[in-house]
């Protein structure tokens, strides 16, 4: 695995061919991913009494617990000379949605083969689509959390960011990276199935350690580093400039995020690629 990354980031020709192979592949099967889509959203919540509603549900009582934690009860705490220009609970809510969706495709993705036996050892079945299944699924708390953004937004301040606009290139950008992360995740799990439940035990507190509830000169300057060092700080920061800062604040945190979108999707399909062959035999 270890000489195939390598391997996978000094070759840019080969990396191209995988983002071209990988496009192709799901667009091709754009039907067949819609359908999952439907079936894994419809059988989560299947035998319940309010159902689907808890797809809409769950997000929101999320949100409501963080806003109120962060928002109402530690918000006495928090100077008033601070670079916000909008309040404090538009603030949360714009880094919360992109990580709340960050955090349920981490969790998805490395299950994605081995919650669907059946198909993967189905020769004929393009098993590619089932971990963008699990990606789109996933961003459901994503669009519900801008959905929120937006709404407060008009009846607070009367109008929308003019960022807005960018919405859709951002919310790419995360699916590209999120997808390529899921391909590798999905791929490796079968052969080491640990790899789920140190996830859930990052994903538990990995919503502390980005900058959705704080400001980086708010930690404490020994500690900053670390902030940078994460990866999905740099969407939360994307998203930020979209959706509270009205202005590209975080210039760097776009072009780090391009980078990562095509380096990483290149690098996960190629993996998932190589892995394909072997993962109906440890199944």
């Amino acid at each position: 695995m270890i000489t195939s990354a390598l391997g996978a980031v000094a070759a840019p020709r080969a990396n191209l061919r995988a983002l071209e192979e990988c496009a192709a592949s799901l667009w091709r099967h754009r039907s067949l991913s819609w359908e999952m889509i439907k079936r894994d959203l419809g059988g989560q919540y299947a035998g319940q009494v309010l159902g689907r509603l808890w797809i809409i549900g769950n997000p929101l009582i999320l949100y409501a617990v963080y806003v109120f934690i962060f928002g109402v009860v530690i918000k006495t705490r928090l100077t008033q000379d601070l670079d916000m220009p909008r309040d404090y609970t538009t603030y949360i809510l714009a880094g919360l949605a992109p990580w709340l969706a960050t955090q349920q495709a981490l969790a998805r993705t490395p299950t994605a083969l081995i919650s669907q036996s059946n198909l993967v050892k189905q020769v004929v079945f393009p098993i590619e689509v089932l971990p963008l299944g699990a990606i789109v699924a996933a961003s459901i708390p994503l669009l519900i959390g801008i959905a929120v953004v937006l709404i407060r937004s008009l009846l607070l301040d009367g109008n929308l960011p003019v960022t807005i606009l960018l919405l859709p290139i951002a919310m790419t950008i995360h699916a590209a990276i999120m997808l390529g992360i899921g391909y590798l995740l999905a791929a490796v799990t079968p052969f080491f199935r640990d790899i789920k439940d140190i996830i859930g035990a990052v994903t538990l507190v990995g919503v502390y350690l980005v900058p959705a509830f704080y400001l980086p000169q708010w930690v404490p300057p020994a500690l900053q580093p670390w902030l940078y060092l994460n990866p999905f700080s740099y969407v939360i920061w994307m998203y930020q400039d979209v959706l509270y800062y009205g202005a590209i604040r975080h210039p760097v945190a776009w072009l780090l995020c391009i980078a990562m979108a095509l380096a990483g999707l290149a690098l996960g399909y190629r993996s998932f690629q190589k892995l394909k062959p072997y993962v109906a035999n440890v199944l």
